[in-house]
C-alpha cells in the first residue's frame, strides 16, 4: 500500500465510528477461536505471545498439533483447563479501515448473565453456529437477548464448515432456519457467513474452498457495518452521580452524559422534582468547556441555587424523559432463585437504588417459538414481560429509544446478588381519579383514644409449631388489658381474602403481600394486629418490616423443631406430605427460611405455651406499647 492510499485508509477509519460487537452462541461453537483468528490475521499477536500460544496449544489446546487461537481469549486457568469461556473477554483491535471493541461472551447456559453484560454494550452481534449441529436452544436464547438489549444487526457465522466438507446445502439450511426463527425479533439486518475460524476461511479473506459463496468475508462486513453511535443526537440526559462541593462557594453536579449535548446557558429540568434550571458552567477536571456531549464525564454548576442529589436526572427542558413509578418492562432472569411477583427487590437505575416489585408477570417468552406463555414466575435464563412498581417515581426513556436511561438491574435484598437485567418498555399510567386520601382522624389520635400504640405481631414458624395457639393466648391477654386487637390466621384468610391462591412459591409470596397490606391498613386504625402465618421466606418478612413504620413490626419466631412438629401433626398434613400426597408443603417439599435475627424467639415445644405468651406480653411492655 503506497503512502497516499494508506493516508486515505486512515482517514476513512477515523471517520467511521468504532464498532462494539460481541461474539455469542452455544458453547463450543468457536467464538474465542474466531476472535483469536481475527487478531492473528491482523498481525496483532506479538512474537513472544505467539510462542507462548504454541506452548499453551500443546498443553491446553483442542486442535491436535495446530495452534489453538481460542487460547488468546481464554485467559483464566479454569477456562483453559475446561476449554470454555467463563467470563466476558474484551479485546481491542483495529484495521486500516476501522477500530473494534469486541466481547467474547461465554456460551454455557449457566453464564448467560455474562452474555447479557456483553450485549448491553454492543452495537452488533456475531452469532456463531456449529455447522454440524445447526441452530440450538442457546443460539435462540442469545438471539432473543441480543434483540431485547437493542442489537439490530446480526452476522450469522456458520462455523466449522470444513467439518461438513464445505457443504453449501448445510449452510443454506442453517441460515434459512435462523432467518425463520428471528423474523419476529426486530433485527434490521441478518447476514450469513460460511466460515472456518480454525483455518481462516471467509474470516479475513475470501475462501477458495467455497466457490459457491460470493459474499464478502466476515471482516469486510464488520468494517463496513453501519451502526453509527446516535447518542449525541438524542435529547440531553445526565444522571447525577455525585454532588461536588469542595467549598461553600461552589456546588456542582457530577456525572456522565448518557445522551445529547449540553452548553452553558442551556435550559434544563431536574427530575423527579421537576425544578427548572440553567447551566452556568461545565467543567472537566479543572477546566471549563464550551460544550459537553454523550460520553463526557463532567461537573455542571447551575445558575440557580437548587437542591439535587445522586440519582436525580438532568434533562433537556423542552424534551423530557418519562417520569413514573410504574412501568412495563422486559426482564432476563439471571438468578437460580426464581422470580416471584410481589417479592420486593432493589432496582438500580440511572445511579439511584430503590425498592421495586414485579407487580404482574404478563408472560414468559418461549425460546423455541417466541410464543408468549402464561407464567407465574421466571427461572434462570428465562425472559419475560412484566409490570414493575417502584418506591418513588424515576426518570427514564423507553429502552428502544435510549439504551442508557431505559436499562436497569434487579438485586436480591438479602444476598445482594444481581438477579435480573431489565429494559423499560413504557410507563404505566395510573387512573387519573386515584389519589391518596388523608384522613381527618390520624393514627396518633386513634392510638391516644385507645391508650396503646398500634403494632403487628408476626408469628412465624413451621406448620404445627404452635403459632395459632400462642397468638390466641397473647390476644386474650391483650384483650383483658383493654387493648384493641384483631387476629389474622393463615387458614381464615384463605377462606376469603386469599381464597384464589394456592401453595406454590409465587402464591405464597402473594399471600403474604396481601396480608401485609391488610395489616398496614389495620395499624392505621390504631389496632394491634396478630398475624399467624408460616411465611417461609425471609424476603417477604423483610418486606413486611419495611412496609410498616419503625418499631411497629415485631417478628416472633415460634421455634419448634421439625421432629416435634411432625410428632404433633395436628391436621395430619405432615403424614400426607411425607407420603407424597401434598406438594410444596413447608418442611417437607418446600424449605422454611428461619429468621436470622427475630425480635423475639420462642422455644416452643420446650417451654409451656402460657409462659411463652407471657414473654410476648413482657416484650410489648418493654417496648412501651401500652399507655400511649
Amino acid at each position: 500500500m503506497d503512502t497516499a492510499t494508506a493516508r486515505d485508509a486512515l482517514a476513512e477509519a477515523d471517520s467511521r465510528p468504532a464498532l462494539r460487537f460481541l461474539t455469542c452462541g452455544a458453547v463450543d461453537d468457536g467464538k474465542s477461536t474466531l476472535i483469536g483468528r481475527l487478531l492473528h490475521d491482523q498481525n496483532l499477536v506479538a512474537d513472544d505471545r505467539q510462542a507462548a500460544l504454541a506452548r499453551d496449544s500443546i498443553k491446553y489446546g483442542t486442535t491436535g498439533g495446530d495452534i489453538d487461537y481460542a487460547l488468546l481469549l481464554d485467559g483464566l486457568e479454569a477456562e483453559r483447563a475446561q476449554g470454555i469461556t467463563i467470563d466476558v473477554a474484551w479485546r481491542y483491535f483495529s484495521t486500516p479501515r476501522r477500530s473494534f471493541v469486541v466481547a467474547d461472551a461465554p456460551g454455557h447456559e449457566q453464564y448467560t448473565r455474562n452474555m447479557v453484560t456483553a450485549a448491553s454494550n454492543a452495537d452488533l452481534a456475531v452469532l456463531l453456529v456449529d455447522a454440524r449441529k445447526g441452530v440450538s436452544p442457546q443460539t435462540r436464547r442469545h438471539a432473543i437477548i441480543a434483540s431485547l438489549l437493542g442489537i439490530r444487526t446480526v452476522a450469522l457465522a456458520v462455523n466449522k464448515i470444513d467439518l461438513v466438507e464445505f457443504d453449501r446445502d448445510v449452510f443454506e439450511r442453517i441460515a434459512a432456519d435462523f432467518l425463520g426463527f428471528s423474523g419476529g425479533l426486530g433485527f434490521r439486518q441478518v447476514r450469513g457467513f460460511p466460515i472456518s475460524a480454525r483455518y481462516g476461511d471467509n474470516v479475513s479473506t475470501p475462501s477458495a474452498r467455497m466457490p459457491w459463496y460470493s459474499g464478502p468475508p466476515l471482516l469486510d462486513f464488520l468494517e463496513m457495518a453501519d451502526v453509527d453511535d446516535a447518542r449525541a443526537a438524542k435529547p440531553f440526559r445526565m444522571a447525577v452521580q455525585w454532588v461536588n462541593r469542595p467549598h461553600t462557594d461552589f456546588r456542582g453536579l457530577a456525572g456522565t452524559l448518557t445522551s445529547g449535548r449540553a452548553r452553558p446557558g442551556d435550559k434544563i429540568v431536574i427530575l423527579p422534582s421537576g425544578q427548572n434550571a440553567t447551566i452556568k458552567t461545565i467543567a472537566t477536571g479543572d477546566d471549563d468547556i464550551a460544550e459537553a456531549m454523550a460520553g463526557d464525564a463532567v461537573t455542571m454548576a447551575l445558575a440557580e441555587d437548587i437542591d439535587a442529589a445522586r440519582g436525580d436526572m438532568l434533562a433537556a427542558a423542552n424534551d423530557r424523559p418519562q417520569l413514573a413509578d410504574q412501568f412495563a418492562a422486559h426482564l432476563v432472569w439471571l438468578s437460580d432463585t426464581p422470580l416471584y411477583p410481589g417479592r420486593s427487590y432493589l432496582m438500580k437505575i440511572n445511579n439511584v437504588t430503590l425498592a421495586a416489585t414485579v407487580s404482574d408477570l404478563k408472560y414468559r417468552i418461549d425460546i423455541d417459538s417466541l410464543a408468549k406463555l402464561a407464567a407465574k414466575s421466571l427461572s434462570v435464563n428465562e425472559a419475560g414481560v412484566c409490570n414493575m412498581s417502584v418506591a418513588r417515581a424515576v426518570a427514564f426513556d423507553a429502552y428502544a429509544g435510549n439504551r442508557e436511561t431505559g436499562a436497569f438491574i434487579l438485586i436480591d435484598r438479602g444476598g445482594n446478588e444481581t438477579v435480573a437485567a431489565g429494559m423499560i418498555d413504557y410507563a404505566l399510567r395510573r387512573a387519573g381519579n386515584i389519589h391518596r386520601h388523608h384522613p381527618t382522624v390520624s393514627k396518633a389520635e386513634r392510638s391516644a383514644l385507645m391508650r396503646h400504640r398500634p403494632a403487628v405481631l408476626w408469628f412465624t414458624g413451621l406448620p404445627g409449631a404452635g403459632k395459632s395457639t400462642l397468638a390466641n393466648l397473647v390476644e386474650a391477654s391483650l384483650h383483658a388489658r383493654g387493648v384493641h386487637t384483631v387476629l389474622l390466621d393463615g387458614d381464615n384468610v384463605r377462606h376469603g381474602l386469599n381464597r384464589d391462591l394456592g401453595f406454590t412459591e409465587p402464591d405464597r409470596v402473594e399471600n403474604i403481600r396481601r396480608i401485609g397490606e391488610a395489616a398496614k391498613l389495620m395499624t392505621g386504625a390504631g389496632l394491634v394486629v396478630l398475624c399467624s402465618f408460616i411465611s417461609p421466606f425471609r424476603a417477604e418478612r423483610r418486606m413486611l418490616r419495611e412496609l410498616l413504620v419503625d418499631e411497629e413490626f415485631i417478628e416472633i419466631f415460634v421455634d419448634t423443631p421439625l421432629a416435634e412438629c411432625i410428632r404433633r401433626d395436628p391436621k395430619g398434613l405432615y403424614k400426607r406430605a411425607l407420603a407424597g400426597e401434598i406438594a410444596n408443603f413447608t418442611g417437607v417439599g418446600q424449605p422454611y427460611e428461619a429468621p436470622e435475627s427475630p425480635d423475639l424467639r420462642l422455644p416452643a415445644g420446650r417451654e409451656d405455651a402460657v409462659a411463652l405468651a407471657g414473654r410476648v406480653i413482657a416484650e410489648l411492655e418493654r417496648r412501651g406499647l401500652f399507655g400511649a
